[in-house]
């Protein structure tokens, strides 16, 4: 059997097809893909230019901020051009370049989460010990560690999608290039294909959201010993952390764990982690957060006085 030779190129449907509400979605989606732009990039400028880089919850904050803007610009210019758009066609090859780098910046964004999460475990768990153990060094080979390790997994994913043939039909019920839509257009049989994604991606971002929750619970357990002041800003610190944990794993194992011919709502899902959960995060962590606020006062005051100069 031939591989995709048959296929060129492929017709993303897109999020909705209802004609009466395309207009509300572009202006919608466009607003919402600004919001994320402009909230990472002054979350990573603040970070950046204040003495918050050197704390190692801030440096991976900086880092979410960055990943965010990259991870939600691999599809969401794409979402907000097809809503008004009278083609919808992607290139085989730009298909599986978005499958790519979607899998590889949502699966650094996944274990960054993680690193987060274990930034804020020995800060509260172990504080004695936490500038010997999460030190910048440490810290710069966690981060390369976790690039290495999204690396690999969508190169995985991608050589699964690459080995499938593709003989029409050719139409894609998503607003993306993903391997369990993609699955659905194969020409042969997907069985061990399906279960190779959901062990690759589904059981992946299932363990990762068990191990956070578990280590959420670890904390609270020894939030105890605290004080109630030392208890309550941890707990505001980490309700930020846990926010975001669930607006973006709960969609994310919702669209991974089901296989691929089940009836799913998987393109609604993904809407939460591609769009949603990156433009509320700059919300989330700043808004409850004393330190974040008076680090954008003194940055962007700073800035402003020497623009007026």
């Amino acid at each position: 059997m031939e591989n995709h030779n048959n296929v060129t190129e492929f017709i993303l449907l897109g999020l909705f097809l209802e004609e009466e509400i395309k207009i509300f979605c572009f202006a919608f989606f466009t607003a919402c893909y600004l919001a994320i732009l402009l909230g990472n990039i002054i979350v990573f400028i603040t970070i950046f230019y204040s003495h918050l880089i050197q704390q190692p919850m801030y440096y991976f904050l900086c880092h979410l901020s960055f990943i965010d803007t990259c991870f939600t610009s691999t599809t969401a210019p794409r979402l907000i051009s097809d809503i008004i758009a009278s083609s919808k066609t992607i290139s085989y090859n730009g298909c599986m370049t978005q499958l790519f780098t979607f899998h590889i910046l949502g699966g650094v964004e996944i274990f960054l989460l993680v690193l987060m999460a274990f930034d804020r475990y020995v800060a509260i768990c172990k504080p004695l010990h936490y500038l010997i153990i999460v030190n910048r060094q440490r810290c710069n080979m966690l981060i390369m560690l976790i690039w290495l390790v999204a690396f690999w997994h969508s190169i995985a994913q991608l050589f699964l999608i690459l080995k499938l043939p593709f003989c029409g039909p050719n139409v894609i019920d998503h607003f993306m290039c993903d391997s369990k839509p993609l699955l659905k257009l194969a020409c042969t049989d997907t069985h061990v294909a399906s279960i190779l994604v959901i062990a690759n991606t589904g059981m992946v971002v299932l363990s990762t959201f068990l191990a956070l929750v578990t280590s959420y619970v670890i904390i609270l357990y020894h939030l105890r010993n605290h004080s109630a002041e030392g208890r309550r800003k941890a707990l505001s610190t980490c309700g930020s952390h846990v926010m975001v944990v669930l607006l973006f794993f709960i969609p994310c194992v919702s669209t991974y764990i089901p296989p691929p011919n089940s009836k799913d709502n998987d393109k609604e899902f993904s809407v939460f982690y591609t769009v949603i959960a990156p433009m509320l995060n700059p919300l989330i962590y700043t808004l409850r957060n004393a330190e974040m606020k008076n680090a954008m006062r003194k940055v962007w005051c700073k800035k402003l006085a020497l623009l007026l100069q």
